[in-house]
């Protein structure tokens, strides 16, 4: 479970506003992109908080009301599939992590990132930062920006799905579960699906 022990390692080196930066839609073969960053209270608790992939959707939509709540700052970014077609996922993931860092208010002054990358061949995560690996699981700031990001990309996803509902996004998220690739291969790509990714087709 996530604690605040990273938090307080930052703050012991002298580091102020500590924000958790974490990203969601990595691997999808359509739609966005998202990262989320959180600055929230010192010794915050929020019962059930964990990486947003072990917490049910009902939970993590309660978190996500409990979070922009109480945080200090929160803020939600992301890049279209189209960017994402011209400068790779991990350049995009990582670009959409620094706009989620920038974009808070008050600003951090550090920033606990989930992952073991903080640059790509033409971004980078330029913020003073520490990569941690499962960060989503170790500290309660990365697992609250984890929720964030999910909530909000599925919540785009399920908009996704009413404009176009032969693809059933609203069951699999852009996921290339085995489903997805039949009503792909049944209509083609559509605007928001990752040309890059549909090698497989």
């Amino acid at each position: 479970m996530p604690s605040w022990e990273l938090e307080y390692e930052a703050k012991a080196q002298g580091y102020q506003a500590i924000c958790g930066c974490d990203e969601a839609g990595a691997g999808p073969l359509a739609g966005r992109v998202y990262a989320a960053a959180v600055i929230l209270p010192d010794g915050l608790e929020l019962p059930w908080l964990d990486d947003s992939k072990k917490v049910t959707e009902k939970r993590r939509e309660m978190l996500y009301s409990q979070i922009i709540a109480l945080a200090v700052a929160w803020s939600v970014a992301w890049l279209e599939p189209k960017e994402i077609d011209e400068i790779d996922i991990l350049n995009s993931r990582i670009k959409a992590m620094q706009l989620a860092i920038d974009a808070l208010e008050p600003k951090a002054d550090f920033a606990l990132v989930d992952g073991n990358r903080d640059h790509g061949s033409r971004c980078s995560i330029v913020a003073s930062h520490k990569l941690v690996v499962k960060g989503d699981h170790l500290s309660m700031s990365i697992a609250a920006a984890s929720i964030l990001a999910k909530v909000s990309r599925d919540r785009y996803m399920v908009k996704m799905a009413e404009l176009y509902p032969q693809y059933e996004f609203e069951r699999h998220k852009g996921y290339g579960t085995r489903r997805h690739y039949e009503l792909l291969r049944e209509h083609g790509a559509s605007p928001i699906h990752r040309r890059t990714f549909l090698k497989k087709l």
